[in-house]
Parts: structure tokens; C-alpha cells; sequence
């Protein structure tokens, strides 16, 4: 994916950013990403995240800003190994670890150090590697009840070990077997993910396809 750079206008990215912000502060009160089925997986937006920190999502139409853009490049290598294992385009893979980490700018952290874990994938009781605790919000039971909670994430040493973890439970958990080679189809993906109990947040599926696409066509725009 070629870089664009900040080309756009002032008016035009504190327009994209104040979107963000609320798209993101939305998410995070809607209690996005927490995944209250048995099992591993599901992001822990803690109870110190600042949305205001999150630089940006792509407009309709626009382009990458520039902490996007590096973002996107810093896992390059790590999305096209991963999307060539589970059988979807690295976009859809970028995109999903950009929903869960806030584009790397929100990481789930263990006092100061960084886990990289860009996926926010819980540590279970067979998990032997670092762990750390963090404060999650989780939906539960019919009513969709909030409910705080401390939860144990793994940890890793580095981006590469995330990217081919996050690989390995979604190639080995069944719940995840409809989000496996969806191909270039991002609300395939999602939406396997979803009904496989990634999150309870109900709208996961739909923001998780939509950013998706939007990668997709940032990148078809920049090959032309």
C-alpha cells in the first residue's frame, strides 16, 4: 500500500478526527470488542483509554492520514502472512487490528510496557506465555447488562508473535470457521467473527466490515 501522506486539508483531517473521536468514545461506552462467550478472545478497552488519542479513521472517500499510514505499514508484513493463512485479504486483517487498538495509538498495556496485543485475545487457562490484567466492560445476558470486570490478556514480545497467535486461534477455534477464506468478502469475515462471539457489541460485525472495506479501497486507489 503506497503512502499518501498528509495531503489533505486542516479543515478536512479536524473534520475526519472529531468523527473518530466519537465513533470511538461510542464504541468504547457501547462496550465494543469484549467477547463474553466461553473462550479467549475479545478486546479490553480498560478503564484509562483516551479516544482522544486516536487519530483517525478513513472518511468516506478520503485518504490515510498520516499515523494511519504508518500504522498500516508497521504491520504490513504481519497482515499479508496472516490474510494468507486465514484466507482473507491483509486489508480485512489490518482493519482488525486497527478497530481493536485504535490504530496502535490505544494499546493494551501492563503498567508502561506495551503487550502488543493489537487483537485484545484474553489468556486462558491453557495460555503459558506473559499475561496482563486490565479493566473491561462486558455485555451480558439478555437485558445486554454492563458489567465491569478485570480480565488477563496475553502478552507478547513483539507484533509478529500477536499477528500469528491471533492466526492460530482463529484457524483453530471452530467458532471462527464461517470468517476463514472470505477472501476480499470484509462483512463475510466480520460478521463470522461476530457470530462466533469475538464481541458483544451487536454493531461490531458492521464497523469491522465497513473499515475493512474502506482499506480495500485505499489500497485498489493506490495501486492505480
Amino acid at each position: 500500500m503506497r503512502a499518501t501522506g498528509p495531503t489533505a486539508s486542516t479543515a478536512s483531517f479536524s473534520s475526519v478526527f472529531q468523527q473518530v473521536q466519537g465513533e470511538v468514545a461510542s464504541f468504547i461506552e457501547h462496550g465494543g470488542g469484549n467477547a463474553s462467550m466461553p473462550g479467549t478472545e475479545g478486546r479490553a478497552w480498560s478503564a484509562n483509554s483516551a479516544p482522544a488519542n486516536v487519530l483517525g479513521a478513513i472518511d468516506q472517500g478520503g485518504e490515510l492520514g498520516e499515523v494511519q499510514q504508518q500504522f498500516l505499514s508497521s504491520i504490513k508484513p504481519w497482515t499479508e502472512e496472516a490474510g494468507a493463512r486465514l484466507g482473507v485479504a491483509p486489508e480485512i486483517v489490518a482493519a482488525h487490528a486497527a478497530l481493536e487498538s485504535g490504530w496502535g495509538q490505544r494499546p493494551l498495556r501492563q503498567g508502561t510496557t506495551d503487550t502488543n496485543n493489537l487483537f485484545g485475545i484474553k489468556a486462558g487457562a491453557k495460555w503459558q506465555g506473559e499475561v496482563a490484567q486490565a479493566l473491561t466492560t462486558e455485555y451480558v445476558g439478555d437485558s445486554g447488562a454492563a458489567l465491569k470486570k478485570t480480565e488477563r490478556f496475553r502478552s507478547y514480545p513483539d507484533q509478529a508473535s500477536a499477528f500469528r497467535d491471533y492466526t492460530q486461534v482463529l484457524l483453530d477455534n471452530p467458532r471462527y470457521r464461517a470468517a476463514l477464506n472470505a477472501g476480499s468478502d470484509a462483512h463475510a469475515f466480520a460478521q463470522g467473527l461476530a457470530r462466533g462471539g469475538y464481541a458483544t457489541d451487536p454493531h461490531y460485525a458492521a464497523k469491522l466490515g465497513q473499515l475493512a472495506t474502506r482499506l480495500q479501497r485505499s489500497a485498489a486507489a493506490a495501486a492505480e
